[in-house]
Formats: C-alpha cells, structure tokens, sequence
C-alpha cells in the first residue's frame, strides 16, 4: 500500500475560484506530506477536466479526476467531477451520488464533513472566494473535529461572501492571501497533527447517511427535529439541526440547505407562485374586457359596465401582486 500522507487538505470554491486554485497549487511543494481534494462550483461536464488539466500545467503535484476507490496518496490533487460529490473514507476517494447540498453537487460542505469525520486533526480546510455560503458548515465540522480552517483573505477575494460567511459563523485559525496559502501549508505540515480525536457523533452520523445514502426519515431525525417547512426540491419535511451559528436542513431524502438558501428557496418559491397567479388573473381580466366589449357593441351598458369594472378591480389586483413582487426581491438573503 502507498504511503497514506500525514495531512488531508480540503479546498472549496465557487465563483472567482479557479484562477485563486491556480495560484494556490503553484505553490504546493512536492515535499510536502499532504493529499489535495478539491470542490470547485462550475456547471458543465468537460468543466472538471479542463480544470484538472489546468491546474496540472501550474504544478509539479499529480492533477487527477477524483474516481470511486482510487486511494488517498500523498502529492496527489484530485479534482471534484461533475454531479457526483467527493468524499473520503480511511483508505481511498469515494464517489457519492446524494442529494444536494446548498444547491450543489459536488459539495464543498459534504467534502469538508467527510474529510473531518474520517481524519479529525489530520484535516486541514481552505475556504477561497466564492458566493452565498457553501463551505460554512463542512468548516464547522473540521473545526469541531480537531482541524484547522483557512480562509482567503476577503479583501482580496474577487467574491467574499464565503470567506466572509465562514469568519462570520466560527473561529478561524489563519485569514491569508492566497499568495501567502503555500508558505502557510508548509509550515503546518511539517509538524505532525494532534493526535486524532473522537469525532463529534452528529458530524459522523451525517457524513455516514451521505456515504451510505441512508436516506430514511429515522436517519434524518436522529439529526434533529422536524420542522414545519418543507423541502424546496422534493416537498419532504425538513429537520432541523447543526451547531450554534450554523443552522441547516435536511429532508430524509438528503436535500440539504443552510438557513440562507432557505430563505432563497423560499422566495423563489413565493415569486414563482406570483407571477402564476398573475399570468391567471391577467387571463381572467382579458376575458372581463372582451365581455364588456361584445356587451357594449350589443347595446347591453349594464352588462358592458360591470365586466369593465369588474376587469379593472383585477387590474388593481395585479399591480399590487407586482409591488409584493418587488418587496421580495428587495428583501436581503442575509440572515
């Protein structure tokens, strides 16, 4: 068996992420005792693999495609491929086909988390520049295992709201320029990691549920409670759980959500459900206009004049469903 290397780095990224990681791997030393696993948010098939090949002509590390059993080994990158998540266990890479998480699959949360149950102090995690909140959570979990957190400084970051989101909710150990990230990882690993920990139950449960795709309504509400919201995927019910600053929910089916994309969820969900009531009562108003219009030419002014009020009623009703509409996409996703 290959050497299985002294520390697991796990990197997360969204937008703005892939010249950030092109900068980062340029400084990995081959020297040093380390695996890289890496989870950017970009659409497309091909994505991955240009990216990989990319990343490779930066560094003289291994840039490879994460596959399902290939084993952990030092100086290797493996790189997240399209909607399959990358996971870990102790001895080699895992493909998982779940639910979402935060809207993405591959997850940089359910990366962290797996990373963190199997390896606890082992584990280092870098958070780079990237929208909304994804990474928060699988951070938490590497903290509260025994790892450490890394985050881009977010004054540099061509987005912020991840590294912003992640200094917001825990303690981090080191907030760095990227330029500075490859100086840090050597520093850390060239000393041994604590000596490995007991995992936190709540963390290895969920990273097990992902792994084994142990979606059941029993496996979730050992999570948490249930709530009265329901998923905006599939409509189960969600459960409630998580740790201190950092809510999340979970349906049995494994969708899983801060409470920040819940929000947006929900007022995607609220906006869609207006412009359909819209659309009907723009439906309605148009057959009231052609009735009071065919009444009119009729000689009918009774008629004519109540379906003419009646269509003008439905006017003012869509114009004040558009103002709701615009207080909605006024309203901040921030919680």
């Amino acid at each position: 068996m290959k050497h299985q290397p002294r520390y697991i780095v796990v990197i997360g990224a969204s937008a703005g992420g892939f010249n950030a990681l092109i900068e980062l791997v340029s400084q990995l030393k081959p020297e040093l005792d380390a695996a890289y696993f890496i989870v950017l948010h970009l659409s497309g098939s091909s994505i991955s693999g240009f990216l990989a090949h990319k990343l490779q002509e930066h560094t003289k590390l291994k840039c490879i495609l994460a596959m399902d059993e290939l084993p952990i080994q030092k100086g290797y990158i493996y790189v997240a491929v399209p909607n399959h998540h990358l996971l870990l266990n102790r001895n080699e890479v895992k493909l998982g086909h779940g639910a979402s998480e935060n809207r993405w699959r591959p997850s940089i949360d359910m990366l962290f988390r797996s990373a963190a149950a199997h390896f606890s102090t082992r584990v280092i995690g870098i958070v780079l520049t990237g929208l909304l909140n994804d990474g928060t959570a699988g951070m938490s979990a590497i903290k509260r295992s025994g790892g450490i957190a890394i985050v881009q400084d977010p004054e540099e970051a061509e987005y912020p709201d991840m590294p912003f989101s992640v200094i917001n909710a825990l303690e981090v150990d080191h907030v760095v320029s990227v330029t500075e990230m490859g100086n840090l990882l050597e520093e850390l690993t060239s000393v041994a990691p604590p000596e490995e920990k007991d995992v936190p139950k709540d963390i290895v449960l969920e990273a097990n549920i992902t792994e084994k795709m142990n979606t059941s309504i029993d496996a979730t509400q050992a999570l948490g409670d249930k709530t009265v919201y329901t998923c905006p995927d599939c409509g189960g019910v969600l459960f409630e759980h998580g740790q201190e600053a950092i809510l999340k929910f979970k349906c049995h089916i494994g969708h899983s959500f801060t409470t920040r994309d819940l929000i947006m969820h929900q007022s995607e969900e609220t906006e869609n459900s207006l412009w359909y009531a819209i659309r009907s009562l723009e439906q309605r108003r148009t057959l009231f206009e052609t009735l009071a219009e065919r009444y009119g030419r009729s000689g009918n002014k009774h008629m004519a004049s109540d379906y003419t009020k009646r269509a003008n009623e439905i006017k003012e009703h869509i114009e004040n469903l558009k103002r709701i509409i615009g207080a909605n996409l006024d309203q901040p996703a921030d919680v």
